[in-house]
């Protein structure tokens, strides 16, 4: 199981990256492998407000669908199209090929309730 180590996380596997007031999101190497093959995938609309532990979408694989909880505040710049056709690039790349959205944050304090890639990884099982 990947974990990278420049990465915030959340107790519901989702990853933030930062860059600046931008936080690009995704799920975990952890959360694909516990969902199996992903099917379909409903994201945020650009210009959606998002709030941080409040559902925005949802991951839809063969044996479940879970929420796609935002792991911070703001509003949505931008939403990984190509998952629209190839939802599967989220199993094979969640780091890279496989983000989720992309997030202009509102408050940045936040960003201190995440977990860092350490205290990410004793908390998996």
């Amino acid at each position: 199981m990947k974990i990278q180590d420049d990465l915030y996380y959340t107790e519901t596997h989702e990853w933030v990256q930062v860059n600046g007031d931008i936080a690009t999101i995704g799920i975990s190497d952890f959360a694909q492998h516990e969902l199996g093959d992903i099917v379909f995938v409903e994201l945020p609309e650009v210009g959606q407000k998002v709030s941080s532990g409040e559902p925005c979408g949802s991951i839809e694989a063969v044996k479940a669908v879970e929420d796609l909880v935002s792991p911070i505040s703001g509003k949505v710049q931008e939403k990984n199209t190509d998952l629209e056709d190839s939802p599967e690039l989220i199993n094979k790349s969640p780091y890279e090929e496989g983000w989720l959205f992309k997030v202009k944050i509102s408050n940045q304090e936040e960003l201190d309730n995440l977990l860092t890639a350490a205290e990410y990884q004793r908390m998996l099982p």
